[in-house]
């Protein structure tokens, strides 16, 4: 039975275990001298509703709910539906193992490894977005920004055309693209496979390198250091990079806390990145508050860097962790609009029926002991009409006394207001994989926080 809530209960399965040991020694030595004791009854597992009912009253974040929950009864769900609390869940043990996969890696089964961009001006409106390293279409040489004309023959045309593409790219495991790419056109055959897509894009737009950070997870195309990994590469393959940089976070839900305070790190000195209030059994099975708190240490590649945060309301969770970090503690401002506001997290654990119970056991603060949940993170330079790349590259160089460059933006009327957001960025199509979460999700160290 698998534990993802803290490394506290390896000392308790130990203690068990010598326990269990000395029992068992003991009864053995006592029936070798009787031949008229009575069989010893052994304890009888907990039922599947027993075992959830029990890890709620001992770790659930709003112990005022805990009296209403129902002591017996058959049916997990309905223990689940009587909190309040909509990301504290159980998982049937049908969908239990795609949950915690989904939660701890990237992995995209039986796909090519490319992304789109949609263009619908345009006959064949999809080109190649990115091609994902050691890919069936990166082995395939299949060239980023090539127009897409056909998949197995069919034309990919019109408003239709993704969903097309999808049609036949879901009823084969033989891909052929036919893709225009410098004025040749060439065909590109290739064989679906489970691949590790990346969590860290890079690009350059007008002279800022862009850094996409898509979510926060232990296993990625970095298998051993995941979405930290990817970014610390990063960082140290560019430490001459003295111009602003953009740290794009829109959209991203979450992930592992883990992995994002110790991203954080690679950008501050020194200080508290993150504290957090969260409730677990104790050794002795009690209900127990705990407060920790993650410090920062120097000599990261990130530190001293010229950066600025873009995020905007689907910004959640570990997300809202990683940018309160880096913004309150460096001189990293906030560029966009406010937050989702996601300051709780959740602990998982196997059941013993192979359900996943998810429950909401921890409340996090900023760095300076703030509370964002249900009001999201306030924007230094906000962004009208939304959250773009423009706005953030216009903010970078005001925040910085960079030159704003000649791109036809209006300059910002005020060091809080960023004008340049009015812009037509392109369509990205990302390969599809199955969700089971909630948006806005947060692991803490060994166990999700959802």
């Amino acid at each position: 039975m698998r534990n993802y809530t803290s490394c506290i209960t390896h000392k308790k399965s130990i203690h068990r275990c010598i326990v269990l040991a000395c029992v068992l020694s003991a009864l053995a030595f006592l029936a070798a001298c009787s031949d008229f004791l009575s069989p010893v009854e052994s304890i009888p597992a907990p039922s599947e509703y027993e075992y959830n009912y029990w890890l709620l009253q001992k770790t659930y974040l709003y112990g005022e709910e805990l009296a209403a929950i129902p002591e017996e009864g058959d049916s997990v769900q309905a223990l689940f539906s009587v909190l309040t609390d909509r990301y504290t869940r159980y998982t049937e043990p049908s969908h239990s193992e795609a949950v915690i996969e989904s939660r701890n890696t990237s992995i995209i089964t039986g796909d090519i490894g490319v992304e789109f961009l949609r263009d619908v001006s345009l006959e064949h409106p999809l080109f190649i977005n990115r091609v994902y390293p050691e890919s069936p279409a990166d082995r395939a040489g299949v060239p980023r920004y090539g127009n897409v004309f056909s998949i197995n023959g069919v034309e990919l045309t019109g408003d239709d055309a993704y969903s097309t593409y999808r049609n036949v790219f879901n009823d084969t495991a033989d891909i052929s693209l036919v893709i225009e790419h410098d004025g040749s056109v060439k065909t590109y055959d290739m064989k679906r496979e489970t691949i590790y897509a990346p969590t860290v894009f890079v690009d350059t737009v007008g002279g800022h390198a862009v850094i996409n950070i898509r979510e926060f997870k232990p296993d990625t195309y970095d298998r051993e250091n995941g979405t930290y990994g990817e970014l610390k590469k990063y960082l140290e393959s560019s430490t001459g990079d003295k111009s602003p940089r953009i740290l794009d976070l829109r959209n991203n839900p979450g992930g592992h806390v883990d992995q994002c305070i110790r991203m954080a790190d690679l950008f501050v000195r020194q200080g508290t990145l993150s504290s957090r209030k969260w409730y677990a059994f104790s050794p002795d099975g009690k209900r127990t508050e705990y407060n920790t708190k993650n410090d920062a240490t120097a000599g990261d590649p990130g530190e001293g860097g010229k950066f600025v945060l873009l995020a905007n309301n689907g910004s959640a969770s570990c997300a809202e962790i990683f940018a309160a970090a880096v913004t309150e503690l460096e001189d990293i401002p906030l560029v966009g609009i406010t937050t989702y506001g996601k300051g709780i997290g959740q602990s998982s654990w196997s059941t013993p029926a192979g359900g996943l119970a998810t429950i909401t056991t921890l409340e996090f603060l900023t760095p300076k002991g703030n509370s964002y949940h249900k009001k999201g993170l306030v924007p230094q330079y906000r962004c009208e009409g939304g959250a773009s790349i423009a706005c953030a590259i216009e903010a970078a160089e005001v925040h910085f006394g960079g030159v704003p460059k000649k791109t036809g933006y209006a300059p910002a009327k005020a060091a809080g207001s960023m004008s340049r957001n009015v812009v037509n960025e392109p369509e990205i199509i990302v390969p599809e994989r199955p969700r089971y979460e909630i948006p806005g999700g947060a692991l803490v160290e060994n166990f999700v926080v959802w």
